[in-house]
């Protein structure tokens, strides 16, 4: 087993296409992990091994690598950089003490990027950039470093290797802090460089700085010690140059991997409390990962905290009340290689075949007293399909399917809308869902048909009316009567009903039923056939038969009373209103903004984040059903959105009157 000082893992994180499998593929080819590299446009790369991926071209899943170079094991994450598979990275930086965010030196940094710099940050984990593709036509190191800088400041970002040479002629790096031969040309630039890194180091050390601003030199020894410092505190991110194609500057970087990134010897914060981390310590380990493999079934993914995992013992989910699992053989992955161990410490990343009840973000331990782990906050959905069968009785062979599907990619949910009674499936976007519609029908031979959902619209009033109902029925038999007289008024608290009936005239017995009549008709508005809410109901007044009158008459009786009532008191359609807040680079603004005000939005505000501008608005559900993919298209790709209930508005006059209109034909074509 590799020591636990002798072991880093890091995430791999970046926009899509900037090069970040391809730079995984030579890492464990140089270390000698694979025999030869494989090729992501050829679909043999170690990373991009699921049929969709190798399709694409594109990663659309996170996958899990190791190798060992000079003696120092890597665990790292390749990560998708497209926006709709963002839940990836977000589970695979829950597993990292590090992260290392590559940059197109062509197209520089984009919204992929910026994702990965700011989710990396809320983990407080230590950041590395690595300009990549520098051997291309078009490609600027300066020019690229300037755009990083103006997202987060010309003395945080600091290259710590320089570029020689550009495009075809790019064919080395330098070392800004220790390297004594350095071309002319970029004299200049890495004596800057150099210097932003002195300043840097010595703010980590107060004698440190005193000597520094005293002139004196500082040590080889003091400047790598204040190099980790500084890097560790989040104060400064290294950047490092290279091309994943040519090979050049990925060995400094892999050496580099081994000098300045974590061990996984640090601190963990258990509900507040901080708890060091030992490979003595009892095994203790969250699941960040699941996929289900044809030969092996489901494979969880184990980040070891701390402690050592062995295989063949019994260990305890943590997070599901301690129910007790059985870890089998354990599998240290690249892509979908397997490499069976016994044992992982801290740092490690191993994959374990069919347990039975663990997820995603559960925390396993051998010690079923230990205190779980937080979880991992995925992003919520920003786009729903309602899911119907192909075929008349597939059903519950779909719902089967997809939770085994969901099971493996956190950020897609499948449930039923108790307002529109609809099942909907609800994903970051309409490539992710297609896919899942994809592996739904290769995987388990059934075919599901999405449409776009419902809205849940809601009804309420803007005044008060009065309702009266008389229902008299007379058959052969004893007959039904029961006749209500209704109080209907808007409630800002929400639904009340009150008994104001004076002189018995509907016995205390019927009352309930009269109140079960209005609930039948809150279910059901008269609008739309949409939930009622905020209504103040009284029954005031009745009539009944000792004979006739029965609970069934009172609750047939208060329906129609209902519906009279709120035909008076100026009934409105209400719609939910979604909080956007949509991630763009400045050049598409103003088509953002232009777009959000034709679906009825409002504009709160704008802010830069990570270099993005953030536009964020107020818009109607009905009007972001589709906003996924025309974002898309109006960005190239380079935008991203999030997306949250706020609260329910009444709808324009003249748009709910096509609603209504809409739905009174659905119900006369019944």
């Amino acid at each position: 087993m590799t020591r636990a000082t002798e072991c880093r893992n890091f995430v791999i994180a970046g926009h899509s296409g900037c090069g970040k499998t391809t730079l995984c593929e030579l890492m464990l080819f140089k270390s000698g992990a694979i025999p030869r590299m494989g090729s992501v446009d050829a679909g043999t790369s170690v990373s991009d091994f699921m049929a969709d991926e190798q399709e694409r071209r594109s990663s659309i899943y996170s996958s899990v690598c190791n190798c060992v170079w000079k003696e120092n094991q890597f665990f790292f994450v390749d990560t998708p950089g497209y926006g709709e598979f963002t839940g990836q990275y977000v589970a695979a930086i829950r597993a990292a003490d590090a992260a290392l965010v590559v940059v197109d030196a062509i197209d520089g940094p984009q919204v992929g990027t910026a994702r990965a710099w700011k989710l990396s940050k809320q983990r407080r984990i230590p950041r590395f950039g690595f300009v990549n593709r520098l051997d291309k036509e078009r490609a600027d190191f300066k020019t690229t470093l300037e755009a990083m800088r103006k997202n987060h400041g010309r003395d945080v970002i600091i290259p710590l290797y320089w570029p020689v040479g550009s495009e075809e002629g790019f064919s080395r790096v330098v070392n800004v802090l220790f390297d004594k031969e350095i071309p002319p040309e970029i004299a200049d630039d890495v004596a800057e460089c150099r210097g932003l890194w002195l300043d840097a180091i010595a703010e980590t050390d107060d004698e440190l700085m005193m000597r520094y601003l005293d002139g004196e030199e500082l040590t080889e020894a003091e400047i790598h010690e204040g190099l980790k410092k500084s890097i560790k505190s989040g104060r400064t991110i290294p950047v490092f140059a290279g091309s994943s194609v040519k090979d050049i500057g990925v060995t400094e970087l892999m050496d580099a991997i081994i000098e300045l990134f974590p061990t996984p010897l640090s601190y963990v914060t258990i509900d507040g409390v901080k708890r060091k981390i030992s490979e003595d310590a009892d095994a203790l380990g969250i699941v960040f990962k699941s996929i289900n493999d044809q030969f092996t079934g489901q494979l969880s993914f184990v980040r070891v905290v701390s402690g050592v995992f062995k295989s063949d013992s019994d260990i305890y989910n943590l997070s599901r009340d301690g129910v007790k699992e059985r870890f089998g053989a354990m599998f240290f992955m690249n892509g979908k290689q397997q490499t069976a161990t016994t044992v992982a410490g801290p740092g490690a990343i191993f994959a374990i075949a069919k347990l039975k009840d663990t997820h995603v973000g559960d925390t396993v331990s051998v010690n079923p007293n230990e205190t779980a782990l937080p979880g991992i906050d995925f992003p919520g959905p920003v786009m729903s399909y309602a899911v119907t069968a192909q075929k008349s009785g597939d059903d519950e062979k779909i719902a089967a399917g997809l939770h085994k599907i969901i099971e493996c990619i956190p950020t897609v949910r499948f449930e039923r809308n108790p307002e529109t009674h609809e099942f909907l499936l609800s994903g970051m976007g309409d490539q992710q869902l297609a896919i899942v519609a994809r592996r739904l029908k290769e995987q388990f031979k059934v075919e599901a048909q999405l449409s776009t959902p419902k809205v849940p619209y809601r009804e309420t009033i803007t005044g008060a009316g009065e309702g009266h109902y008389r229902h008299k029925k007379q058959t052969g038999g004893a007959g039904q009567f029961a006749e209500v007289f209704l109080r209907i008024a808007y409630n800002e608290g929400g639904y009340e009903f009150a008994n104001d009936v004076v002189g018995g005239t509907i016995p205390k017995n019927f009352i309930p039923a009269v109140e079960k009549g209005v609930q039948d008709m809150l279910e059901r508005g008269p609008l739309v056939g949409c939930p009622v809410e905020k209504v103040k109901v009284s029954v005031y007044d009745g009539k009944y038969h000792p004979v006739d009158s029965n609970e069934m008459a009172f609750r047939i009786a208060a329906r129609a009373a209902f519906k009279e009532a709120m035909e008076k008191a100026n009934p409105v359609l209400l719609e939910p209103i979604m909080r956007v807040n949509i991630h763009i680079p400045d050049a598409y603004t103003g088509d953002i903004t232009g777009d959000l005000n034709h679906k009825r939005g409002r504009i709160l505000g704008m802010e830069v984040e990570e270099g993005m501008e953030v536009v964020q608005a107020e818009v109607p559900l009905a009007e972001m059903h589709k906003y996924a993919t025309e974002l898309r298209s109006m960005t190239q790709g380079r935008g991203s959105f999030d997306m949250s209930f706020v609260r329910y508005e009444p709808v324009p006059t003249n748009v709910a009157n096509e609603i209504i209109a809409k739905h009174q034909k659905e119900v006369q074509n019944e």
